[in-house]
């Protein structure tokens, strides 16, 4: 049996590797002036990216209908002086409603490159993705993200704690910004 290990914990935000590409991570956000289920949807993934410019280069999403979009982003090239190829993600995402939950579920397409990607930039992999938003209150809500990379994805091992690290300055970010929204 895999132990799962954590790899960032901080600001109640835990990034965790439950076994070779997959991932787990958790984080409550909070906000008693606004009704927060009302603000989980598909502008949430845009305001993640507005929010964290230096991270990623470029994002598009192209909505297919109220519960479907494509979303296509370039990552900054982080590892350049490591060797490392430019990562993008072009995932189909779905969205869901249950009781008491927003369900986000998403993979990657594989079957071509989006236009205007670099050349020599590889796909990051996601063979699935999991988000659920618990609706503890209507001002509290508790994230969970089960996320799994493809097989022939390939994490390098000291790379996970520096994702750790970005995901954690990415959520915090919008974290906060939302927290501190008052409608």
């Amino acid at each position: 049996m895999d132990l799962a290990v954590i790899l960032f914990d901080k600001d109640g935000f835990k990034f965790s590797c439950l076994k070779k590409n997959h991932y787990s991570l958790t984080f409550i956000m909070e906000n008693n002036k606004i009704v927060l289920s009302k603000i989980i949807d598909f502008n949430l993934i845009k305001l993640i990216y507005d929010l964290n410019p230096d991270v990623y280069e470029k994002v598009n999403i192209e909505t297919l209908n109220n519960d479907e979009i494509i979303l296509t982003l370039l990552m900054k090239h982080f590892f350049q002086d490591l060797g490392l190829p430019q990562r993008y993600s072009f995932i189909h995402m779905k969205k869901l409603y249950e009781e008491g939950k927003i369900k986000f579920i998403a993979q990657s397409i594989k079957s071509r490159k989006p236009e205007g990607m670099p050349e020599e930039s590889e796909l990051m992999a996601l063979k699935n993705m999991l988000a659920v938003c618990d609706i503890i209150t209507p001002h509290k809500v508790y994230f969970s993200f089960n996320i799994i990379f493809e097989d022939e994805m390939n994490v390098p091992l000291f790379s996970e704690k520096i994702v750790g690290m970005i995901l954690h300055k990415i959520f915090k970010r919008v974290k906060q910004f939302i927290e501190n929204v008052h409608l």
